[in-house]
């Protein structure tokens, strides 16, 4: 296969991985994770959760018990069906995770199919790209030298140190369309995988085989390197705490129900343990963990660990660039202002005069707003002009037109230029237009000074709506650049972001993290740079470009595959969602127990306390049918509930105190209220086929 056609193939085939709708339209997987369930009942793999390793060993049990009453002829299956019912609890929780797990490994074999056996063209000296010897792409070493020609895959992991290339990165992003790479900058790193279509590059090699980008995601996505979160790890040790309650508790009864006279059996026992300890929470616990980070790379978002998504959830102050974030990045003409005694057409006209020669996005937009505003529609340099560059030195470019001179630039250097004096008029303009945050520009024909051109970064659309959810949310914004603090005041008041940070320098960043931090914030920040390395090393959630340099994608805890810095706000929704999905459900299935109780206790002992039978609410038609309904309906409802598991609860930027209670409402109400339907409908059923 062509490699062009690969590359973009396994692009394609990401981007098809990412818009799926629901897990139960993939057999295979389904298939796939099914077996793996049955692999994960393995009590080494178990142990690690313990509501499940004490269910699957009360299984164990259960059917020991049956299969010798068996042997002996005595009674036995209704301890068969409680182990049967048992044995599914355990493996619809195993499959929870590989459901979850297999979603994970789809995307990793589309992300496999990007690497191929490369060949890398080694450099025997940097500079000199002539002499090369050809080496597998596997024997690349940290430091190394590789040129990489159009056509070429790059071989690994490295930065941009000569040359400059169009770049294929479909195999990574999903995006078909090619990205510029060049020395310098901070567009100088390439992902091994990616296919140079242009050109030429040198490229240094940053990361051994085995340890590339590719390799580091491939293993994030599969879950091979997923760790347990402190809030995970918190509720492992809530959760074990409570199965250890609850088996203290059932251990207990047999005492008063010998003392009662009436003697549970052992299979009856385990029905009511396994029923009361939070096996629907215990059994998607790790599924809910584990689609969190899928959620965040089927949303192009690579997290380094599970505990970088889990704080993004907590954040509570976001730091955001300006340019390219909050506004567009490139400033555009927003009006003309006429020095006294000049027609606003003649300024226009020397504006656009002066501009034919600029092709930067500010040049275009002075010719576009003059042509929409004025009509006028020159768009090419008239034979025999002089363009004059504009230079960091002069600050002013310019075109000399036979014996007309045009020239725009800086107030100040115009003003130089000309020597005279600005009018007050146009010195009033000047302190105007600074202080709504946009950037004054001079012009000026033949010595004289004409106004201003006034050129605004603009804000982008609905990002002050954005800002204002992240308020109701408790997050307070940041926006951090580097124009003088008059107008970064303006554009951070047209945002609606919280504060800012002008002038900004890589230590104001990281001084004001640290200063949050100590406060006890988590403090979120985006940035692309080796300038934003410190700060995005030291924030709780350091969203990395990917187009960024190598020291920020590894200074970062994520790394955003489209380099797009308001996804940071996307990210942290999707943390909120973890958490707030693993809340609901826990609450859901605490909420659970209490139906269970209804059903299982009155049961066991209505014969020695008839008095119990007030709480046989749901009128169920005897204490077997009552423990059996409850044991399937325990077991259904964690297979019930993998898809909410793997989607996510749905979070609405609201306040925490809303969402408490809206949360509390369906999923704690509703924990209540299903089981009592559940346990009777299952109740029904067994009594209508006379199987009770």
């Amino acid at each position: 296969m062509d490699m062009t056609v690969q590359v973009a193939h396994a692009g394609q085939g990401r981007r098809a991985s990412r818009t799926r709708t629901s897990i139960f339209a993939e057999r295979t997987l389904l298939l796939r994770a099914g077996g793996e369930a049955l692999r994960k009942l393995d009590p080494r793999s178990l142990a690690r959760n313990p509501v499940i390793f004490v269910t699957e060993i009360v299984a164990a049990l259960v059917s020991v018990l049956a299969l010798g009453a068996a042997y002996l002829g005595q009674p036995f299956l209704f301890s068969l069906a409680i182990a049967f019912w048992l044995w599914l609890t355990v493996l619809f929780a195993t499959f929870a995770e590989a459901v979850a797990e297999g979603r994970g490994r789809a995307q990793a074999a589309s992300l496999r199919s990007a690497r191929s056996e490369t060949r890398a063209k080694v450099l025997l000296r940097p500079d000199d790209r002539v002499l090369w010897e050809p080496r597998d792409a596997t024997e690349l070493g940290v430091g190394e030298y590789v040129l990489v020609e159009a056509g070429d895959l790059i071989p690994s992991d490295g930065e941009v140190v000569q040359g400059i290339a169009s770049v294929n990165e479909a195999a990574v992003t999903g995006e078909s369309a090619p990205v510029i790479r060049e020395s310098g900058g901070d567009r100088s790193a390439v992902t091994g995988g990616t296919l140079v279509v242009s050109d030429w590059i040198v490229v240094r090699i940053t990361a051994a085989s085995g340890s590339t980008f590719l390799d580091r995601m491939i293993a994030l996505v599969e879950g091979a390197s997923r760790q347990k979160t402190p809030n995970e790890i918190a509720l492992d040790i809530l959760l074990a705490g409570m199965t250890i309650i609850f088996l203290i508790a059932v251990a207990t009864l047999v005492g008063f129900a010998t003392y009662s006279g009436t003697a549970p059996s052992v299979p009856v026992l385990a029905a009511l343990l396994v029923t009361l300890i939070p096996t629907t929470i215990g059994g998607l616990l790790s599924a809910i963990g584990i689609a969190g980070m899928d959620r965040l790379v089927r949303f192009n978002v690579l997290a380094t660990s599970g505990r970088a998504v889990e704080a993004a959830g907590d954040v509570d102050v976001m730091l955001l660039d300006k340019t390219g974030t909050v506004t567009f990045g490139n400033r555009e003409a927003a009006a003309f202002v006429a020095a006294p005694g000049v027609d606003d057409r003649e300024l226009a006209t020397a504006a656009v005069m002066a501009s034919l020669g600029d092709e930067t996005p500010e040049g275009r937009s002075i010719l576009a707003f003059a042509r929409d505003r004025y009509g006028i529609a020159e768009h090419a340099v008239p034979a025999g002009a002089l363009i004059v560059p504009f230079t960091a030195q002069t600050r002013i470019s310019g075109l000399d037109a036979g014996e007309t001179r045009y020239r725009k630039g800086a107030v100040e250097s115009i003003a130089k230029a000309l020597a005279a004096a600005v009018p007050a008029e146009i010195s009033q303009a000047v302190e105007r237009i600074a202080h709504n945050g946009a950037t004054p520009l001079a012009v000026a024909r033949d010595g004289r000074l004409l106004g201003l051109i006034e050129l605004k970064d603009i804000v982008k659309p609905g990002i002050r709506d954005r800002f204002a959810a992240l308020r109701q949310m408790g997050i307070r914004t940041v926006m951090v650049t580097g124009d003088n603090r008059l107008t970064a005041a303006a554009i951070a008041a047209e945002a609606g972001v919280d504060d800012f940070i002008a002038e900004a320098t890589p230590e104001m960043k990281l001084a004001y993290i640290r200063a949050a931090q100590a406060e006890g914030r988590l403090v979120a920040m985006a940035g692309d740079g080796t300038n934003d390395a410190p700060a995005l090393a030291q924030a709780d959630v350091g969203l990395a470009m990917q187009t960024g340099t190598q020291a920020a994608r590894e200074a970062g805890n994520m790394v955003d595959l489209d380099s797009d810095p308001t996804k940071l706000i996307e990210v942290v929704a999707i943390g909120k969602q973890l958490l707030i999905t693993r809340g609901a459900l826990t609450t859901f299935s605490i909420a659970n127990d209490v139906a269970k109780y209804f059903a299982i206790l009155p049961a066991i002992f209505v014969a020695s306390y008839p008095e119990l039978d007030a709480l046989n609410v749901m009128q169920l038609a005897s204490p077997e049918s009552a423990i059996m309904s409850a044991l399937i309906f325990n077991a259904l409802v964690i297979v019930a509930l993998v898809p909410l598991a793997l989607r996510g609860v749905r979070y609405r930027a609201v306040g925490a105190a809303a969402l408490l209670r809206h949360n509390l409402l369906i999923y704690g109400l509703g924990g209540i209220a299903v089981p009592f339907l559940g346990i009777k409908l299952i109740d029904l059923l067994l009594t209508l086929t006379g199987i009770f």
